[in-house]
């Protein structure tokens, strides 16, 4: 099902691990691309917060981003994928996106008094 948006830290930028990227790694700027494609990607995807591996391409990244990811503590590596970090802490989680869908679409027919 997934979400047509996702949150972001206002303080995203000066993140510790951001900037251990983009200070740290000749191509760090584009790996917090690749960081933020792949949170949209989880978001619309409703994956709560994985990456599948064959995905990497689609979210402009290469194993070597990927890698990076992991060496600050954005990702975690789990075989198959990786997981974002954090994102159970930030994000809306695609069971609770259900679950709203459901009670906005019963109270609808409430109001309306049409039936489901």
């Amino acid at each position: 099902m997934g979400l047509p948006w996702v949150r972001l830290d206002t303080a995203l930028p000066d993140h510790p691990k951001i900037l251990a990227l983009v200070e740290g790694h000749k191509d760090g700027r584009a790996t917090a691309f690749v960081y933020i494609c792949g949170m949209a990607y989880s978001g619309r995807h409703g994956t709560d917060g994985f990456i599948p591996r064959e995905a990497l391409p689609r979210i402009n990244g290469r194993a070597a981003d990927a890698q990076r990811l992991c060496d600050v503590g954005l990702w975690k590596d789990i075989g198959g994928g990786w997981d974002i970090n954090g994102w159970d802490e930030y994000q809306v989680s695609d069971q609770d996106t259900k679950a709203r869908s459901e009670r906005a679409k019963k109270a609808a027919h409430v109001r309306w008094g049409t039936k489901p």
